[in-house]
């Protein structure tokens, strides 16, 4: 028995791979299928007058995101523990072309803060048509080195709970509309980035819970989960990345992530991996588990003697 369960063992992963490569041709045709379709159908949902709610949206990607939506003609709610710095963002968007657009300080990670901000959107326009959970954090450091994992539990509360709390209430007004979520999740959901292991986890739970919940809600309700890998904004520049470090990765604006998420949201697409290339990561970490981790090593190995340096 122990002979065949080691067999089976042995012949299963070459097995997958070809089962998984048998399938690759179908799923080239229905996303060339697709891609025409778009180009002679317009599949974007219209948003001139409906109602985005954001959250985290002071700055960074989320503040881009309030901008296009602004371009876009719709009406927005801005949300942000830093409530300091809505008003101009909101500014912003009514010169941009929102019709309107009010200001919320919360905080994400409290469910009576999620429950106020749904609700006073929902008051002050009648509706809610999109929400966009964009609110996130992130704490650069090796697991070994912490002091106290306490520290690191908001990282969680925010990333994912954050999320979880608002769509709760969403939901309803959301299917009411026939409306849509865009989750900010991370390439880290998936991608094993070294030195970040609970900002990973709490990515990859967001992509779970939403994967799991799309299941759940069927069509009533659109989700399009969003893995952002190396975008320019304050997750990655200049603080948690350094500066030698970052000329070397391939950035892609804030601007350009804002005008692709809202875009493959709009079109109601199931995933949205930014900037594209990044998608290249997946099947190796799938298919060649061992390279992947490798490489990991070889990056923390390199960050960890960086940082040494920069303290030396």
């Amino acid at each position: 028995m122990d002979l065949i369960h080691k067999i089976f063992n042995l012949l299963l992963p070459p097995l997958a791979i070809l089962a998984l490569l048998s399938w690759l041709p179908l799923h080239v045709v229905f996303v060339f299928l697709r891609l025409i379709k778009r180009c002679f159908v317009s599949m974007e949902d219209d948003v001139a007058g409906k109602v985005v709610l954001i959250t985290g949206a002071a700055s960074g990607i989320g503040e881009q995101i309030a901008y296009e939506y602004a371009r876009r003609g719709a009406c927005l709610a801005l949300v942000d523990i830093r409530e300091e710095g809505l008003g101009v963002v909101a500014e912003k968007a009514r010169l941009l072309g929102s019709p309107d657009a009010i200001t919320i300080g919360a905080d994400v990670s409290d469910d009576h803060h999620s429950q106020r901000f749904v609700h006073q959107t929902v008051n002050h326009f009648g509706r809610l048509d999109h929400l966009v959970n964009n609110a996130g954090i992130a704490k650069l450091g090796l697991f070994e080195d912490l002091s106290h994992i306490s520290d690191y539990t908001r990282i969680m509360d925010v990333n994912f709970w954050g999320t979880v709390y608002g769509t709760s209430y969403a939901i309803p007004h959301l299917k009411k509309s026939k409306g849509k979520i865009a989750v900010i999740a991370s390439c880290a959901g998936w991608y094993p980035v070294p030195r970040l292991c609970f900002y990973n986890a709490s990515k990859a739970a967001v992509i779970s819970f939403y994967e799991t919940l799309r299941t759940e809600i069927g069509d009533s309700v659109g989700i399009t989960i969003v893995t952002p890998g190396v975008i320019e904004s304050e997750m990655t520049m200049p603080r948690h990345i350094p500066e030698s470090k970052s000329r070397s990765i391939l950035l892609e604006s804030t601007e350009r992530a804002a005008r692709a998420i809202v875009r493959s949201t709009c079109r109601g697409d199931m995933y949205l991996t930014e900037p594209f290339w990044m998608s290249v990561l997946y099947p190796w970490k799938v298919l060649f588990p061992q390279v992947t981790e490798w490489c990991n090593r070889w990056i923390c190995f390199t960050m960890s003697r960086a940082s040494r340096s920069a303290r030396a």
